[in-house]
């Protein structure tokens, strides 16, 4: 019979600065425990259990972020003349063509979370194509503060 074998370490406590300014300590309680020969991690049990936020798709935000690119490239390579062009090519509403294209403009940071599926709660496709500020710093302002307020309803 195989009986569990349990190493615990360490105490809850803050990180603390190494004597050499260059090292970050942490302390994390653990414990491995052998079980049918597979080493297990086994938080302890009075401690909280924490896991980072779960990515949510929006298949509409991530396909109008791609069409506004892919757009954009097509009219930066000269495949079209004009926006008017690419309207009718893709048998779309000019209008709505020019408001998705304005999603070229959105910061990394807002793309990338889209693209991620980490985008603030609340951020919906209607919102994005209202104006949105050019300046990145003032557009990361305004979406987290209407996830905030979305949180709060």
């Amino acid at each position: 019979m195989n009986r569990p074998t349990t190493l615990t370490l360490g105490l809850i406590g803050r990180p603390k600065l190494n004597r050499d300014g260059r090292t970050m300590v942490v302390s994390i309680p653990i414990s491995f425990r052998r079980q049918g020969g597979r080493k297990r991690m086994v938080a302890p049990a009075n401690a909280e259990t924490w896991s980072p936020p779960q990515p949510r798709v929006d298949n509409t935000l991530i396909k109008a972020v791609v069409r506004a690119h892919r757009w954009r490239n097509m009219l930066e390579s000269n495949l079209f003349g004009s926006v008017r062009d690419l309207a009718k090519a893709e048998k779309i509403n000019e209008s709505y063509l020019c408001r998705v294209l304005r999603l070229t403009l959105l910061s990394p940071a807002i793309t990338d979370a889209i693209l991620n599926g980490l985008q603030p709660d609340g951020l919906e496709l209607a919102q994005l194509l209202k104006s949105i500020p050019a300046e990145w710093d003032e557009q990361q302002a305004v979406f987290s503060s209407s996830a905030r307020k979305a949180e709060s309803r």
